[in-house]
């Protein structure tokens, strides 16, 4: 079963990243507080994709295991808030629509961006996140919310479903 995590708004990740030195870590978490505090300040939008695939790599790139997680967005599209919401295994992590459903009402978001890791480095779509991403529409649809983007974060440059014409 997967586990909930609680909303990091401001709050740099502690998931250590192994292949990093200490002085590396304390660089990459300053970098990820500068960019917190840009995107969640409530003034302002989220300027650019490349600004918010930044954020997504230092977020999620050390991870070992799957991590899905969702930004949720205002209707001026202000970042509201980053919850890793599932976390799974080296290779799949189970996602229940219903929870990012729930959380969205919860934080009175208007849109999101759904973002996950693929831990193996490749940062290209399956089938399997063709389909989730079409129930997570479907499900977030029913409510009003829009799905602006799906971010695959892997090695290099992440995989967007926006830029890819499939959303």
């Amino acid at each position: 079963m997967p586990q909930l995590a609680t909303s990091e708004v401001l709050q740099p990740s502690t998931t250590p990243c192994p292949a990093l030195t200490v002085q590396e870590s304390r660089l990459v978490h300053r970098a990820l507080h500068v960019l917190e505090q840009r995107m969640f300040h409530r003034e302002a939008a989220i300027s650019s994709p490349r600004e918010l695939y930044d954020y997504l790599r230092l977020k999620l790139a050390g991870e070992l295991h799957e991590v899905f997680g969702v930004v949720f967005l205002d209707c001026q599209n202000r970042a509201i808030a980053f919850e890793a919401l599932f976390q799974g295994t080296i290779n799949q992590a189970v996602v229940y629509p219903r929870v990012i459903v729930k959380r969205a009402m919860d934080l009175n978001a208007s849109s999101v961006i759904l973002v996950h890791n693929h831990p193996s480095g490749t940062s290209q779509c399956s089938d399997a996140d063709r389909g989730l991403t079409e129930r997570i529409c479907a499900s977030l649809g029913l409510i009003d919310v829009r799905v602006v983007d799906h971010v695959i974060v892997g090695s290099g440059t992440p995989y967007s479903f926006a830029e890819a014409g499939l959303l």
